[in-house]
């Protein structure tokens, strides 16, 4: 790249992703004296998965209503406008280093982005048929649920009319009860894990409400088929994940929807030297979003999948006003870090430090998953020293609906005695 021609741009901080994270910390960032902000976005409009996301759900941590995606995506859409956020849309970032981008643009070729600050928001996206090693042949007919969902709700397609979902995330929910306003029959879902993947909310607005079966301990042994989806051998699976004989069934359908899980998109992260959690897939981050590049955050799916976009959102803001701070050479450098780690029962903990500093000044919150669902009345506790620091009582945990639990600033004190937090969640 370097011995092409190419022009340049300066700026204090530059958001790659124009999602509800990546508008979030681009306004944040405005909103905490960076004065050049921008946005690149490699699809020709912002506003993110948010755009096909049509059904409503979304704004009630952050607005108190109740919105469609667009609706929400649009309100940050028309702030960062306003605020006079540069929108470069329709442009790939090919190379990413600590305070340098290449990109390339339809309109402006190959460009050389210089930054203060950088805020990594590229998202997340979904498994394919690959990732999950499906048998069988290859028709068409196989697609993944968000692809299923931009076809119907964007462009205005409808890619089958008798359906199987595997796996029960909320993008397969969502697009069960979608599918079934259209028109199809959706004849199932299956999920492999022996508990919901998805918010339990979902299962009963979107399956229960309409009738749409789910099978538990069940997966998708062959695709059959030749030109197209005929049907799918479905098989139950043993606390191992193995096919149980006697147990299979064909189920007839012309179209397999996939909703197996999401990645978080780190390939420019890994290029600029980003560490990464082998468990979350996203960034390690302190409870700035600051990454151990320093002038590189990162923020939202990129970090760790989250289930509600108002948490996506809040995540952009600090992110956003962190690199801010940290353009203008104000963010506090931390005095003391304390490392969160995951205890009984949790899977992981975003962030994975904390600043002692930051946390005098304000109280945290730290976000995690349990391993396996526990449905009876659980301890969220943190602990330091053998001592328990804070807790909290949840009727339940469950992995599909992230837990968090908030670091109050008068912990601080306590903390100082100690290097490490661990996070556990036990029955009460």
């Amino acid at each position: 790249m370097r011995g092409l021609l190419m022009t340049e741009r300066n700026y204090d901080v530059v958001v790659i992703g124009s999602g509800p994270g990546g508008l979030a910390a681009a306004i944040a960032a405005k909103k905490n004296g960076a004065e050049r902000v921008a946005v690149i976005e490699r699809d020709v409009e912002p506003g993110g998965i948010l755009l096909q996301c049509i059904h409503n759900g979304f704004g009630v941590e952050v607005f108190k209503e109740d919105l469609p995606g667009p609706s929400y995506a649009q309100r940050f859409i028309d702030e960062a406008a306003n605020l006079k956020v540069d929108a470069l849309l329709d442009s790939m970032v090919l190379e990413a280093a600590a305070n340098r981008l290449t990109i390339a643009s339809r309109g402006g070729g190959i460009e050389e982005i210089h930054a203060k600050a950088l805020v990594f928001a590229m998202g997340c996206r979904e498994r394919t048929r690959a990732q999950v090693r499906l048998p069988g042949t290859r028709p068409a007919g196989v697609f993944t649920a968000g692809t299923a969902q931009r076809w119907v709700n964007v462009e205005g397609f409808m890619p089958g009319k008798r359906f199987v979902i595997l796996g029960s995330g909320d993008i397969g929910m969502i697009m069960a009860r979608r599918l079934t306003f259209e028109g199809a029959k959706v004849e199932r879902v299956l999920e492999i894990m022996p508990y919901l993947s998805g918010l339990t909310r979902n299962y009963v607005q979107c399956l229960q409400d309409y009738g749409i079966p789910l099978q538990l301990q069940h997966t998708v042994k062959r695709i059959i088929g030749e030109k197209r989806v005929e049907a799918v051998e479905a098989v139950a699976v043993d606390e191992r994940w193995q096919p149980i004989a006697g147990s299979e069934e064909i189920i007839p359908c012309d179209t397999l929807l996939l909703s197996v899980g999401l990645i978080p998109e780190n390939e420019l992260s890994r290029q600029a030297g980003v560490l990464l959690d082998p468990v979350t897939g996203g960034p390690f981050v302190d409870n700035h979003f600051h990454t151990n590049i320093p002038g590189v955050f990162a923020a939202g799916n990129v970090v760790h999948v989250y289930d509600l976009v108002d948490w996506v959102t809040e995540a952009g803001f600090e992110a956003g006003k962190s690199a801010a701070l940290f353009a203008q050479g104000t963010l506090n450098k931390p005095e003391q870090i304390i490392a969160i780690s995951a205890g009984e029962s949790v899977r992981y903990v975003v962030p994975h430090t904390v600043s002692l500093n930051s946390l005098a000044e304000q109280s945290i919150n730290l976000q995690m998953r349990v391993r396996q669902p526990i449905e009876a009345p659980v301890w969220v506790e943190a602990v330091a020293g053998g001592h328990q620091i804070t807790r909290k009582a949840l009727p339940y945990a469950r992995p599909g609906e992230m837990v968090t639990l908030n670091l109050k600033s008068e912990t601080a004190d306590e903390l100082r005695k100690s290097d490490k937090l661990v996070l556990n969640i036990f029955k009460r």
